[in-house]
């Protein structure tokens, strides 16, 4: 039986290909306990965001009513983990002059200076999902904690992140359909980095690539903090669209031939070399040239990257990315993907490993989003979190607010 001592919560990704459920039971220090998993293949969601809410419904919760049977336990609240083209960010700075007579920087400067920083009006329609702070910033110098330290002008910076009221609260409705309450929202981005980066690789500086099925969620970190996040809008249906065209074969053949024989580098040097459509010598089954197979694969999954590369711009630098590019998702799984990122970013790539704590049949990239989702959030939780508000009338009006 399960422990009444421990709150039951769910992390959940309502996502393009698969909805994934994990359910944790969090004692009173802090500690986690996996105790139930739900996988159901996804179903009225496009690019991360809720187009048919009856079909996307019904599949979240055939996984959250698995999850639950898997735990024995109802699920108390969910966090829910955020995706979509619909997300947006800015970086907003502000500085305030330390206000002491001796030049001590108090409570009041930090709280002041990140006030203004994060005060920047959003557009109508538009809500905030998280406020990431920046490092602070004492005369210049980069200090973790300034209180108390002598300087006269403190500087801070917030990447605010913010979605599309109505989508996220879509996704917010479809769990609620359930008779759960969605108590935190986690970037997705942020969810997976905070999985597959140690503290130290994030003081080196890296970038986290989580190439799904319909978009690529990233999120780059610099000097141990958050420097730029955000979702791509291409992702591994693109390859699969992209080889049933030029084969010429169905959306259905070209998922099974990219999952048996893609890669995201040509390997093939022999021309003749083929291999089977389906396979089971079955009427309308025929041979397709390897070489070609490789060759459109490999150069959508070069373009994916050339565009968050031309999307991270100038801030994404060999000098500040020691750590180098970390790939997860469903489409990381293809053969030469390390190489071919490597290729494109002009850093060591490699695959994304959950850490040891990770149970071994969760340790598939299809449950980075989700693992990482309970690590940010149980880092957060005490000190930042605050719940998810409803103005009158059940519209969405503040967001869960979580900082990196």
């Amino acid at each position: 039986m399960i422990s009444n001592r421990g709150r039951i919560v769910g992390a959940v990704e309502i996502g393009t290909g698969k909805i994934a459920v994990l359910v944790g039971e969090i004692a009173r220090g802090r500690g986690l306990n996996i105790i139930g998993v739900g996988l159901a293949p996804s179903r009225g969601v496009m690019k991360g965001e809720v187009v048919d809410y009856k079909a996307a419904s019904e599949a979240a919760h055939h996984a959250l009513e698995m999850a639950e049977k898997k735990a024995g336990a109802r699920i108390e609240e969910v966090w829910l983990a955020q995706t979509g083209p619909h997300l947006d960010g800015f970086y907003n700075e502000a500085s305030v002059n330390v206000k002491s007579a001796d030049n001590t920087v108090t409570s009041l400067d930090i709280a002041t200076v990140c006030d203004l920083a994060k005060e920047k009006e959003l557009p109508p329609g538009r809500s905030r999902i998280h406020e990431i702070r920046r490092p602070f910033r004492l005369d210049g110098r980069v200090v973790a904690d300034p209180e108390h330290l002598s300087g006269q002008r403190l500087d801070v910076g917030y990447w605010i992140v913010h979605g599309q009221e109505s989508k996220v609260s879509d996704n917010i409705h479809v769990v609620g359909g359930y008779h759960l309450e969605v108590r935190e929202l986690v970037l997705s981005s942020l969810a997976s980095g905070s999985l597959l980066t140690t503290p130290e690789e994030r003081v080196h500086g890296a970038l986290v690539l989580d190439v799904g099925k319909g978009i690529t969620d990233y999120v780059l970190y610099r000097d141990g903090h958050v420097l730029a996040t955000g979702t791509l809008p291409v992702g591994g249906e693109h390859v699969t669209n992209d080889l049933a065209i030029g084969l010429r074969v169905t959306t259905a053949q070209a998922e099974m031939l990219k999952l048996r024989h893609g890669r995201a580098t040509v390997q093939t040097r022999d021309k003749s070399e083929k291999v089977w459509l389906n396979g089971d010598m079955s009427f309308g089954d025929r041979q397709l040239p390897k070489t070609a197979l490789e060759t459109i694969a490999a150069a959508r999954v070069q373009e994916i990257f050339e565009i968050a590369q031309k999307k991270l711009g100038p801030k994404l630098s060999a000098e500040h990315c020691g750590a180098g590019v970390v790939l997860t998702g469903g489409t990381a799984r293809l053969p030469g993907i390390e190489e071919a990122a490597s290729r494109v970013f002009g850093l060591p790539a490699r695959r994304g490993e959950a850490p040891g704590w990770v149970k071994d049949d969760l340790k598939d990239p299809m449950f980075s989003t989700v693992l990482g989702v309970f690590q940010f959030g149980l880092r957060t939780m005490h000190e930042h979190s605050v719940p998810v508000r409803r103005k009158p009338g059940g519209v969405l009006s503040q967001l869960t607010r979580l900082f990196s």
